[in-house]
């Protein structure tokens, strides 16, 4: 294991290594892009499970090509954001609905107590297909999953790379009327070592659950923070509907003049439509 000290390393490759055979932890002051960087080791025929820190990312990619670009602090070595990508094989009945349900388990660490039913909304939010928000309308962060096969053998697990990527600290974006959130407005203790000790045991834990029974059990928790439900919302085809949660298999449900419609397209964009 190569660590910073700062970073929780060897208690999470404890934690974690029972669980995945093989599991190694690494934190890297600069890359790229974690994601892309664990593809190239796949590529390669290193396959091993992998959570893979960057205390910097260069090149970092979103949903749909965008950017996210990470930093530390000019002069300070604060690192503002936790970005970080988990590698792994596996094999799962149905891959449909795994980054919702690595969202729920995101969420979920970082704000396990749901408010009592009828008195407001969660604080950390889902918006389908893979962002985080907060209920004041922000983004918190994003999860990117991709997946990759080496071998023709039908039946053989893919490999599959989760990164995920969340402002911990305020984030300067002056180009941006509204600026995006950050952890520390959830939880003023949160920095990027200690969210991520929050978060990756039961991440792992959740890939391992959805590869035993797909998104299904995931459906309900989602649901509770379902940032679209009951929401009017635009596809990028320029169709309007109203969002009516998900289904089994993690497809969003819009309600639109010609009927209820699955959208499971990965390139089909869902964007609120203005009160």
């Amino acid at each position: 294991m190569n660590a910073a000290a700062h970073w929780p390393a060897e208690a999470l490759w404890e934690a974690i290594a029972p669980l995945l055979p093989g599991f190694t932890v690494e934190v890297l002051p600069s890359i790229d892009s974690t994601s892309t960087e664990l593809m190239r080791r796949a590529r390669a025929g290193r396959m091993e499970p992998t959570l893979l820190i960057a205390e910097e990312q260069t090149a970092g990619r979103g949903r749909l090509g965008r950017q996210w670009l990470t930093g530390a602090y000019e002069g300070t070595g604060v690192v503002p954001a936790l970005t970080f990508s988990l590698g792994l094989p596996l094999a799962p009945r149905e891959w449909s609905g795994l980054s919702l349900a690595v969202g729920v388990s995101v969420a979920e660490s970082l704000q396990p107590v749901l408010p009592a039913a009828g008195s407001g909304k969660p604080r950390i939010l889902l918006k389908w297909p893979n962002d985080l928000w907060l209920d004041d309308g922000r983004k918190l962060g994003g999860i990117l999953v991709e997946t990759a096969s080496f071998t023709a053998t039908p039946g053989e697990p893919r490999y599959v790379v989760i990164g995920i990527g969340l402002n911990v600290l305020p984030v300067l974006a002056p180009d941006l009327s509204t600026p995006p959130a950050c952890l520390r407005e959830v939880d003023s203790s949160l920095n990027a070592a200690s969210s991520l000790q929050r978060l990756a045991l039961p991440l792992v834990q959740t890939l391992l659950g959805f590869a035993e029974h797909g998104f299904a059990p995931f459906q309900a928790r989602f649901a509770q923070r379902d940032l679209l439900l009951g929401r009017g919302v635009t596809l990028s085809n320029g169709q309007h509907g109203t969002a009516h949660g998900v289904s089994e298999d993690g497809a969003l449900l819009v309600h639109t003049a010609g009927g209820m419609q699955a959208v499971t397209s990965a390139d089909i964009s869902v964007r609120p439509t203005p009160a």
